[in-house]
């Protein structure tokens, strides 16, 4: 499905009514339809995960953020935690004084990344090690959680705590195919790791019945967790 318009991303949300909490807002839909697609989704009774990923000097960030955050029903937004602690703060003190403000989360490693890749970008270490160095380095710079595969979700939570969240992306139910991810998780996993929310896009947007592919992604959470279910 062509979620990079408006119209099926609409179509889409519509279908899924009652069996997801919040609807993401990602670099495609934003950069093809911009501040509208959020206040579309939003119209719709969604929540929004503006999954935009700001990674820039920290002034330039600070406004970007600002910006996106002056949005309806903004829940999420995040930003590049390798983008460092300065670039963090400034994130977070351009949304410290809002009385409503959405979660700040910092992007740890990219679940696409693999160990040989961080190599080819300088990056040593495994991205385990590296998520979860990124993640203590969000929290000291104020920020409320991160985004990390769910491989990593058990580690963060033990060096973070309770209150930190941890919203999990590359999730894939055991019969989905990976497609471009190198590091994903079942729902059930990820959930017993951890993780707040989960982040489901292509077993969902490319499934015959999106509906029908979220809930039974519901199902398999509640057979492995019977605590309340982390938000999909």
């Amino acid at each position: 499905m062509d979620l990079d318009r408006l119209g099926p991303a609409t179509a889409l949300a519509r279908r899924l009514r009652g069996s997801a909490g919040l609807f993401k807002v990602g670099l495609q839909l934003f950069s093809a339809e911009g501040p509208r697609a959020v206040t579309t989704l939003a119209g719709l009774g969604f929540e929004i995960f503006l999954d935009l990923k700001f990674h820039d000097i920290p002034n330039t960030v600070a406004g970007a953020i600002a910006a996106a955050a002056a949005l309806p029903k903004v829940r999420l937004i995040n930003v590049h935690a390798l983008g460092g602690v300065e670039m963090m703060r400034a994130a977070r003190d351009a949304i410290s004084g809002l009385r409503k403000r959405p979660a700040l989360l910092g992007v740890t490693i990219l679940t696409s990344m693999d160990a040989p890749e961080l190599r080819r970008v300088g990056i040593s270490g495994t991205p385990a090690k590296r998520a979860v160095e990124l993640a203590k380095l969000a929290k000291s710079a104020g920020l409320d959680g991160v985004v990390a595969s769910g491989n990593e979700a058990l580690a963060i939570r033990r060096e973070c705590g309770p209150k930190f969240l941890i919203v999990v992306p590359g999730v894939r139910p055991a019969s989905a195919d990976l497609n471009d991810q190198a590091r994903v998780t079942t729902p059930g996993q990820a959930i017993q790791a951890g993780a707040d929310y989960l982040v489901v896009g292509r077993p969902i947007t490319g499934a015959r019945d999106p509906r029908a592919a979220a809930l039974a992604i519901a199902r398999e959470i509640a057979r492995t967790h019977r605590a309340p279910a982390a938000r999909v």
